[in-house]
């Protein structure tokens, strides 16, 4: 190569040194001033809240992630599918992402423009939407309300549980159905909502089994279950004694999520037919007569109904205890149901016979004949009780004709509510036979006077008085 070859050569490379350098520096100037742009703008691939923003001023993204969030709706899926569709306006939404975005605008670097044109997106969620809580709560009322029905035609998540088997009980394993968490359905979709969210999936809120196969107190239900079953209940009931049938009491416990428990219809139906059988306020009283052998008398005064709301609280609770028990039913009436309705002391008014006989600890104390209501005002026949004791009383009344009558008596034992009773009447002249069809009272029961006396001296409140 020639001295001026050299020369030139080497001048070409100056050229092309001060060009490459001239071309950085006008990269680097341009590089600079889109670096200037970006400092107020949302640098490349930069996306909020679902929506683009890149190049954008924080006023303009703020304006169009309103507009495209405000345009869409809120999709809720069931099964994989759509299942309701909700317009955001309908639940008050109101937005405004101003002060987050201004928040992510500040942590960028203009200067990063370049590398962020070849990076994966900058995604972030920003929080800028209210909802007007009235309008969300009725919303959310109608979402729950669906809910409950849809879950009607599917599977129901069911709890381990103790079961009856022909051996005893068991635990029966938990099973997951597909009936959904309507609750926690309901919040996170609230919570979606509130926090700008456009979807949400309620296959991920099925209700699960909150007791499984192997939960410590289940086994333990088990157990006490399998003790209960064997115990001895006795009822006594109007002098009788009787045992509960260990089948009815396998029958009724139950597994109540976890805990033992016996099924109150079923139990208030046993008691209810006791009740029915037993009730000597409905039912009528067999009795041994002194002269006629075994009668039936029917309910009167003395007698007594089993309260079943009572009673069958208190005998779920006995039985739960797990221990042989024998008891009496709670009634309400004159008298209670542990002992017969008659037993040993007793006044017992024979009507056909026209006689009365007092009868204390089984023995015959005093007895005499009486004189009883006249055909047209009979005495009631029923179990009745001397509920009250009284001297020097006038009883008054209606005649047959209409008449008024009043009539002292020295001794008064009123037995039923209708104004009968047992008393002395020194205006009959004989006691006995037929005079009660011409000189019978008005339903009372007439006594001698001198045995009316000692009778009433005799007798106690509450002793239990058979008409029949």
């Amino acid at each position: 190569m020639t001295r001026q070859e050299n020369r030139n050569s080497h001048s070409r490379k100056k050229i092309g040194i001060i060009v490459v350098l001239g071309l950085l520096v006008v990269l680097a100037g341009g590089y600079a001033v889109r670096s200037t742009y970006y400092a107020k703008r949302f640098l490349p691939n930069t996306e909020v809240n679902g929506v683009k923003i890149d190049n954008l001023t924080i006023s303009e993204a703020n304006q169009k992630i309103t507009r495209k969030l405000s345009q869409s709706s809120f999709l809720i899926k069931v099964d994989g599918k759509d299942w309701k569709e909700i317009n955001r306006e309908d639940l008050g939404w109101k937005n405004s992402y101003t002060s987050a975005l201004t928040k992510v605008q500040k942590e960028q670097n203009p200067f990063s423009w370049g590398m962020q044109l070849v990076s994966a997106s900058d995604k972030q969620e920003v929080d800028g939407s209210t909802l007007d809580e009235t309008k969300l709560n009725a919303v959310s009322d109608a979402v729950k309300a669906e809910l409950v029905e849809t879950n009607k035609t599917r599977t129901a998540t069911e709890n381990a549980k103790v079961t009856r088997t022909a051996n005893g009980f068991e635990i029966t394993p938990e099973k997951q159905g597909n009936t959904i968490d309507v609750d926690a359905a309901v919040n996170a979709f609230k919570e979606a909502t509130k926090n700008g969210e456009q979807t949400i999936d309620f296959d991920e809120y099925l209700a699960k089994p909150t007791i499984t196969k192997n939960d410590a107190s289940l086994k333990k239900t088990l157990d006490k279950m399998n003790a209960v079953a064997k115990i001895k209940a006795t009822y006594s009931i109007n002098g009788t004694t009787f045992d509960i049938p260990t089948a009815d009491i396998n029958d009724w416990l139950i597994d109540d999520n976890g805990t033992m428990s016996l099924d109150q219809d079923k139990v208030t139906a046993y008691v209810k037919s006791l009740g029915d059988k037993y009730n000597t306020s409905t039912n009528p009283t067999e009795f041994n007569s002194t002269k006629r052998g075994k009668v039936s008398v029917p309910a009167g005064t003395y007698s007594w109904t089993i309260n079943t709301t009572s009673e069958v609280e208190a005998l779920t609770k006995q039985i739960l205890e797990g221990k042989d028990f024998t008891r009496s039913p709670i009634v309400t009436g004159a008298t209670t149901a542990d002992k017969a309705l008659v037993d040993k002391t007793y006044i017992e008014v024979d009507l056909e016979n026209q006689h009365m006989w007092y009868y204390k600890d089984g023995k015959v104390a005093l007895e005499t004949d009486i004189v009883s209501g006249k055909p047209k005002s009979p005495t009631p026949t029923g179990v009745d009780y001397v509920w009250e004791k009284k001297t020097n009383e006038t009883l008054r009344g209606k005649n047959d004709d209409g008449s008024d009558y009043a009539s002292p008596v020295k001794y008064w034992m009123p037995i039923d509510w209708g104004g009968v009773g047992l008393h002395d009447s020194d205006w009959q002249p004989a006691y006995g036979g037929d005079l009660w069809k011409t000189r019978g009272s008005h339903g009372c029961v007439n006594t001698p006077p001198d045995v009316m006396a000692k009778l009433y001296d005799m007798v106690e409140v509450g002793t239990p008085v058979v008409v029949f």
